[in-house]
């Protein structure tokens, strides 16, 4: 028994050592790598771009700042046009893209050759599970084969009543907090809480008591402090690929919580994803057991058996054994339905309410709107909602002006030819009017720069007006020949969710005339 410290020191010291060279390994390779993909890339630093202030990061901290980030891309566009040169880990180019015609190609007509990034599936499958947006090839696929019909027309018209429901509780609970006089509300803590709880009722079919002030709910904060905590760690993104071949998944997880107690922003995060997992988990547990219990359980739960987790289930139960998924899939589409319904549909809605706030005009236009379709005192189905059209036309003139997300990322899987609508000047004084870019080449699809290029969408492109929407769109528009706000999957569900608060704040809240308070 004396010599059990011993060899408990010595177990110690040699797996610290084993990590310490594999990390090591690690660093050495994708250095080689990036030294390798700096010498292809050399016709791409050519272009003109901002400078680089870290050979380490490279401006992937400035993209990503969460307060400074959209003054960035505004800058970086308006010096270089609409392709520029960015810095990424270890002095790797990157492409920041907003030019229409590239983007056709990298978005539509060649989107196969320009695919979601290993550093973006894997740590996206390291945050939230092997969900849609971690999946590629045939996987991807299967997931999408078993989703589209869980987002179609009919399962969105079952939802409507949920929802109005728990906005009808929120528009009671602003009313009664406004009726004494002059309130200060929180807007975007109660927009957080209201798309947790939708979110919560009309996906997975269970409530997080959210809209109860007095309640702490630990998934609701986990979940909003996600995008703040990774825009810290953008070197996480950037080094998963190869810390992914690190031993095992549990080791991996042991050196995660244990091991790495000297970064408090990347503990955070382990965090985060520990409360994500452990919640999904007790509900997907929660949504079996009913499952398996008939119909009749289900219809005693909220959401009646409707909501979209329950549909997937029994969508997953009824495909063929090669197209079903399996639990650790169910619980990765959980995490990404949760994370993106709240996150995306939180930051819309507060910047809507925003807007209206600061253009009293519109909000008497879609306040008049929304009061005259309720004058029958009925609820308004899933049909009438779509067919408003100052809410649609300021819903989607919120989402082009304020995207949720401000940009994607794509890398090239093959050597391509990138072509251009306006030709590039380079550093050297040469055009270009097509850029030739080697495999591997990251490139940033700048969501903010197209939805606020005013050679698309006119001179009055940053400015908030929902009658563009109204009127036929510029030529210039339709010419661009680029996804619209409203082309990705699950969107429907995201517009039901910002429709019903919109509608009921303004039945319930702006009624009582407090917006003029």
């Amino acid at each position: 028994m004396q010599f059990a410290p011993a060899i408990h020191s010595i177990c110690s010291m040699a797996l610290f050592l084993w990590i310490q060279l594999s990390l090591a390994v690690s660093v050495t390779l994708l250095a080689l790598k990036f030294f390798w993909q700096w010498f292809k890339q050399t016709p791409l630093r050519n272009i003109p771009g901002p400078p680089s202030p870290s050979f380490f990061t490279g401006n992937l901290a400035q993209l990503c700042d969460p307060l400074k980030g959209w003054k960035f891309h505004d800058d970086i566009v308006k010096t270089y046009g609409r392709v520029v040169r960015v810095c990424g880990f270890l002095g790797d180019t990157m492409l920041y893209v907003s030019d229409p015609r590239a983007l056709h190609h990298v978005l539509l007509k060649d989107k196969h050759h320009f695919e979601e990034s290993d550093a973006f599936l894997v740590s996206t499958r390291w945050l939230f599970g092997q969900g849609l947006l971690s999946s590629s090839g045939d996987v991807h696929r299967r997931h999408r084969k078993l989703l589209n019909p869980v987002f179609s027309g009919s399962s969105m018209r079952y939802l409507t009543p949920i929802f109005q429901r728990v906005t009808k509780e929120l528009g009671d609970l602003l009313t009664t907090k406004v009726n004494d006089g002059k309130t200060e509300l929180d807007v975007m803590m109660w927009m957080a809480r209201l798309s947790l709880e939708l979110i919560g009722q009309g996906g997975l079919g269970y409530s997080f008591d959210a809209l109860n002030e007095h309640s702490t709910n630990a998934y609701g904060t986990a979940i909003k402090n996600m995008v703040p905590t990774l825009s810290k760690v953008a070197v996480f993104h950037q080094t998963c690929p190869w810390l992914d071949k690190i031993g095992s998944r549990r080791f991996r997880s042991f050196v995660s919580h244990h091991l790495l107690s000297w970064w408090p922003t990347f503990n955070k995060l382990v965090g985060i994803v520990d409360v994500m997992d452990e919640t999904t988990r007790e509900v997907f547990e929660y949504k079996k057991a009913a499952l398996a219990e008939g119909d009749d359980a289900l219809l005693q739960q909220i959401g009646e058996g409707q909501d979209i987790m329950s549909v997937l289930l029994k969508a997953s139960l009824a495909a063929s054994e090669q197209d079903r998924m399996n639990d650790v899939e169910l619980l990765g589409q959980m995490n990404v339905l949760t994370f993106a319904a709240m996150d995306t549909t939180t930051s819309a809605l507060s910047r809507m309410f925003q807007a209206l706030a600061d253009h009293p005009d519109a909000q008497d236009k879609l306040r008049t709107e929304l009061l005259e379709a309720c004058a029958g005192g009925q609820d308004l189905s899933y049909d009438e909602l779509n067919d408003l059209p100052y809410l649609d036309a300021v819903t989607r003139e919120t989402l082009r002006l304020y995207p949720p997300f401000s940009f994607i990322q794509r890398t090239v899987s093959k050597d391509a030819v990138l072509p251009l609508s306006s030709p590039v000047l380079g550093l050297d004084g040469s055009k270009t009017s097509e850029l030739h870019i080697t495999r591997n080449t990251e490139i940033i699809v700048s969501i903010l720069a197209v939805n606020r290029d005013p050679s698309i969408w006119g001179p009055d492109a940053s400015e908030w007006k929902p009658e563009r929407w109204l009127s036929p769109l510029p030529e210039s528009l339709s010419g661009a020949v680029i996804p619209g706000v409203y082309s990705n999957t699950g969107f429907k569900f995201a517009l039901l969710e910002i429709s019903g608060p919109v509608n009921a704040a303004a039945v319930f809240v702006f009624r009582s005339g407090a917006e003029r308070d």
